[in-house]
């Protein structure tokens, strides 16, 4: 039930795979695998940017996490996976209410779930991209209907900077 589907076999063997088991995958990303998608990427920038040479001591280095973001301008994956994730609900939330992609959408997790974990439905997962750039208290089914405020608001989504 990942967004992130085939995280753990992308960290392991080191190369990205976009592929998903079945088209009822809900797409949702956990703390931790939003942690370790940021590690792969910055790995990643790390190979692609190179060492930088230290200018005190003269001496070869890795580039610090902040210094990445400044050389890489584009948005993270984590915010990519979001945007994507909000425009996929967006595009539900347009559709009639009869359709089985709804009831994925707003219907009720069923099985166990980990202990300690409560179970998230994905309009827990909109609610919560929403409240982190600030417009959680929106009804985001309504605001979903208007195709260009929407856009905007996806759009900044993926360029949210979190400090």
């Amino acid at each position: 039930m990942y967004l992130c589907y085939g995280l753990h076999s992308v960290i392991g063997n080191n190369k990205l795979t976009t592929q998903r088991k079945s088209a009822s995958v809900p797409f949702r990303c956990l703390l931790r695998e939003e942690r370790r998608l940021r590690v792969f990427e910055n790995r990643v920038l790390r190979k692609v940017f190179g060492p930088k040479r230290d200018e005190v001591t003269g001496e070869w280095r890795k580039l610090h996490n902040e210094e990445l973001n400044d050389l890489y301008s584009l948005p993270t994956i984590v915010r990519v996976v979001k945007s994507r994730r909000m425009r996929w609900a967006g595009h539900v939330a347009r559709m009639g209410e009869d359709r089985g992609v709804q009831r994925v959408l707003v219907g009720k997790p069923e099985g166990k779930r980990p202990l300690g974990i409560p179970r998230r439905r994905w309009e827990d997962n909109i609610k919560m991209d929403l409240q982190e750039v600030g417009v959680g208290r929106v009804d985001w089914m309504e605001l979903a209907q208007d195709r260009d405020r929407w856009r905007a608001l996806v759009g900044t989504v993926r360029d949210f900077r979190v400090p």
